[in-house]
């Protein structure tokens, strides 16, 4: 099963306020271009999204749910129920990262989106991430969440392209060799 990160950074790394507030996006309180960043081919490329507590904590106080049907599997050794007015699609786990890969690929998964910052950092630290699509967004915030923590050893990437758009975002696309496939 392929594992995508598909993120945005403030140009100084963080991916939320420290309270994890998302207002410097562009298109959260701001007119926008219209240009979805290549987000809805991606979404259509994938069968399933990972996401940690601390995400979804964010995300499902969104109306309306912004997955649609699209099968959700939050991750958490913590949280011990979801919402009641989610989608059936969305489901709690438990476990590590290579756990849950190993039972999402058996399951017949083909394309996870993993997302959210100690989620992320998990699947890097166990060698599950595939490829990373980072969009940096031309704003420094100066404190927040970190969408990279401590690992054991370097992590590889290679430059796989990068876009950029008119209103500054860049976004680079990075293959992770090695990783769990």
């Amino acid at each position: 099963m392929k594992t995508t990160v598909y993120i945005a950074t403030s140009l100084d790394g963080f991916i939320a306020r420290p309270n994890g507030d998302l207002d410097w996006l562009p298109g959260i309180g701001d007119a926008d271009t219209g240009e979805d960043y290549g987000y809805q081919a991606f979404m259509d490329s994938v069968d399933v999204l990972v996401m940690g507590r601390g995400t979804y904590e964010i995300v499902c106080k969104f109306d309306p749910w912004p997955y649609g049907d699209k099968r959700v599997v939050v991750l958490s050794n913590t949280l011990t129920h979801l919402a009641d007015d989610l989608p059936d699609t969305v489901e709690l786990r438990t476990g590590t990262p290579v756990e849950l890969v190993k039972a999402l690929d058996q399951e017949g998964f083909r394309h996870a989106y993993i997302d959210g910052g100690k989620t992320i950092q998990g699947f890097l630290r166990a060698r599950l991430i595939d490829e990373l699509i980072i969009t940096r967004i031309p704003v420094l915030i100066g404190a927040g969440i970190p969408l990279f923590g401590p690992l054991e050893e370097d992590v590889k990437l290679e430059h796989v392209q990068t876009r950029s758009y008119a209103n500054g975002l860049v976004q680079s696309t990075y293959s992770v060799p090695g990783a769990h496939s």
